[in-house]
């Protein structure tokens, strides 16, 4: 496939999708429009039905598509070619290519009719406009000024947030918008910033180098931040050009056909492991080798060129593959439960109503007094599964509050042989001369900062697993009290109707007879939106991971390492010093060091441990404490609904005369345009099926 073809494809299918989203996006609108101007009417008629909920959730899905976008993150270490990787990606040499860890900028690039960059600040400041030449200028540092910057830990751009680049680009006009983020293996908080990126982006795209194949940095930040997460990664190899330019003889194809084999080799046995959705390998999927100096060169020359060789065609392909079959199909799918929802929730309520509109007000009042036991049926079921999720969530914060206690007092158990591997940047002559000695505590500290960090990541793991099953029993137990709760509410029109319920058509999978707050709960509907460097985003729904990390983030850098690191560095080196002329063996030097260390470790690891598990505890609670704040508004409003949709019917009855054959004909028009506005949806999404069938 040439690389014309694959990005027409891509293009055309980005299209599709996004005409889709654009037609769901009217269709929620008008069905939204359709219901409030119905509830309006009722003020003067029988009464409103009680529809906010649904007009206030499907007018949020129908702005969230409306600014649908693929968010797509790009990581790297230094020096990997990630810059260069999207000039060739845009077709022009537009963004800074020689940044330093310092000097690294998040940068935001999205559609504009009109190339320009957009500077936001941290500190109050209002946002800068400035032209690509200005841009690459100002924020790209000489090596030597970055190297300094570096020692003196110092940030090149403090007062940075962010940079948006906006830019009349195809790909972005069709839904695409690229986060590149900081380097990573600069430092530990950079890096758990990037996480926070992580948690917000469709795929990520981790650029790596030929040149250096799966370096300590990289494995590291693979093992802390992405193992075991759920996250998509593509991973793309650049620089594979260079493999034959490495050679003694560029023109040994058989020498270069055995270099590229055992390079494949090392990638595979590094990340084979990140390729697996459901047990099964995508590898091929997922891992490319690229050129993407060559691509560019090439794209500058003729923006439509072929790029058979450099590894971008199939790297497109797949990439398309990912976000308009899968990810696109999985957010509209949304949709469409949401839409049938609403449509349900109209036509179930028009049910109830018709029959009620020839009782008079003592009548109806005898009804409505006679489903009270129902009601506080309903109450009864939101009670119980409040109860079960604080219970959850004591349960879960004791748990792994006390988990992080005993991990963190265990860890001098294991020191001695867990930091060993991050000993070898540390060179132990450097301390006896004075004039490095500076240097030498800062590798220190740094070599103990990576240490803590892959700990403390190794710990967060495995609470999220445990948190995220506690999520999974309360999905499964939303479902029953759903089930519940539906049985209730049927047998509550049965009672008032004296019609037995009918399960409309378009109820055709489990989920759909759930009661919207249950769907909710399970996880099914993502209506509340994330903050992603200004931009909110689309169908981020309930994120527990996200309230995880903003308390995780402090214990990780600003708690541990703070608590210790420069408490022991004063020990350590005054143990070094009293080796004397023996400091000379190394090996002796290095297990004074470990045993140094390890001393002052274990003796604050209590204060951390008693302080840090404080912070868990809370964190733990305040994610199931958001999950059941929702979950109980969710079920309250349902309930608060179908109490005023009788208390509205019966306030009209008592001070009017209502018209029955005008709301007959008025509620049977509401019911046909609801239906008819679910027909499109229905239609849209099974083309779109269809389309990738």
């Amino acid at each position: 496939m040439t690389n014309q073809v694959a990005a027409d494809r891509f293009l055309n299918d980005l299209e599709r999708v996004a005409q889709v989203r654009a037609k769901m996006a009217v269709c929620l609108s008008q069905l939204a429009d359709t219901i409030n101007q119905a509830e309006l009417a009722g003020e003067s008629s029988s009464g409103k039905l009680s529809l906010e909920r649904d007009i206030e959730d499907i007018t949020a899905a129908s702005k969230n598509l409306q600014k649908g976008v693929f968010r797509l993150l790009v990581l790297g270490d230094m020096k990997r070619g990630k810059s260069t990787f999207l000039n060739a990606l845009i077709g022009e040499n537009l963004l800074p290519s020689d940044v330093n860890p310092c000097t690294a900028v998040l940068t935001v690039l999205r559609y504009g009719p009109e190339k320009k960059v957009t500077i936001h600040f941290n500190d109050g400041k209002s946002p800068q406009q400035l032209d690509f030449q200005s841009f690459k200028y100002k924020y790209t540092i000489d090596p030597a000024e970055a190297k300094k910057l570096e020692q003196e830990k110092k940030q090149a751009f403090p007062d940075v947030d962010y940079a948006v680049v906006e830019y009349p680009l195809a790909l972005l006009e069709k839904g695409i918008e690229i986060v590149d983020s900081p380097g990573l293996n600069d430092t530990e908080a950079r890096n758990e910033l990037s996480l926070g990126y992580v948690n917000n982006c469709h795929a990520i795209l981790f650029v790596m180098r030929a040149s250096q194949p799966c370096t300590l940095g990289e494995r590291r930040y693979l093992e802390n931040y992405i193992k075991g997460r759920g996250l998509s990664v593509f991973f793309l190899i650049n620089a594979w050009d260079q493999v034959k330019e490495s050679l003694i003889d560029p023109d040994d194809v058989e020498e270069l056909s055995a270099a590229e084999a055992r390079l494949r080799q090392v990638f595979q046995a590094n990340l084979a492991e990140y390729c697996y959705v459901d047990g099964q390998s995508i590898y091929n999927e997922r891992v490319f080798e690229l050129s993407s100096i060559q691509a560019l060169r090439k794209r500058l020359k003729n923006p439509e060129a072929d790029l058979t060789g450099t590894g971008f065609p199939e790297f497109m392909g797949s990439l398309n593959t990912f976000l308009t079959r899968e990810r696109a199909i999985a957010e509209l799918r949304q949709v469409r439960t949401l839409a049938r929802q609403a449509c349900n929730h109209t036509r179930e309520a028009i049910d109830r109503r018709l029959p009620l509109l020839d009782k008079d007000v003592n009548e109806l009042k005898q009804k409505i007094d006679s489903v009270e036991p129902e009601f506080k049926k309903l109450t009864n079921i939101r009670d119980q599964f409040q109860k079960e999720i604080i219970n959850t969530r004591d349960t879960q914060a004791r748990k792994i509050s006390e988990s992080f206690r005993s991990y963190v007092l265990g860890l001098g158990d294991t020191f001695e042989t867990d930091f060993l591997r991050y000993q070898p940047e540390l060179n132990l002559f450097d301390f006896l001369s004075i004039g490095k000695r500076d240097a030498f505590n800062t590798a220190l500290q740094k070599a103990f900062e990576q240490y803590i960090t892959d700990k403390f990541s190794a710990w967060t793991l495995t609470a999220e697993k445990d948190i995220n099953g506690a999520f999974r029993e309360l999905s499964v137990s939303a479902a029953q009290y759903g089930a519940s709760y539906s049985q209730v509410t049927d047998q509550i029109t049965e009672k008032l109707t004296g019609q037995q319920v009918k399960v409309h058509a378009s109820s055709t999978t489990e989920d759909d007879n759930s009661p919207g707050w249950a769907k909710w709960a399970m996880g099914l509907l993502s209506l509340s939106r994330g903050n992603l460097a200004g931009v909110a985003l689309a169908g981020a729904g309930f994120d527990w991971k996200n309230i995880l990390l903003n308390y995780f983030t402090v214990i990780g850098i600003g708690g541990i390492i703070t608590a210790v690191t420069g408490i022991f560095l004063g020990p350590i080196g005054f143990a070094l010093l009293g080796l004397g002329v023996g400091f000379l063996q190394a090996d002796q030097a290095r297990k004074e060091l470990v045993k140094t260390a390890k001393k002052e470790l274990v003796k604050h690891l209590p204060q951390v441990a008693h302080e840090q598990s404080q912070t868990v505890y809370d964190a733990v609670k305040e994610c199931f404490d958001v999950y059941e704040r929702e979950v109980s508004k969710r079920i309250n409003d349902d309930i608060t609904s179908r109490k005023s949709e009788l208390d509205n019917l019966l306030k009209q009855k008592a001070t009017q005369e209502i018209n029955r054959e005008g709301e007959l004909k008025r509620l049977k028009s509401l019911q046909e345009q609801v239906i008819e506005q679910l027909q499109k949806i229905e239609a849209a999404y099974s083309n779109l099926i269809a389309y990738y069938s």
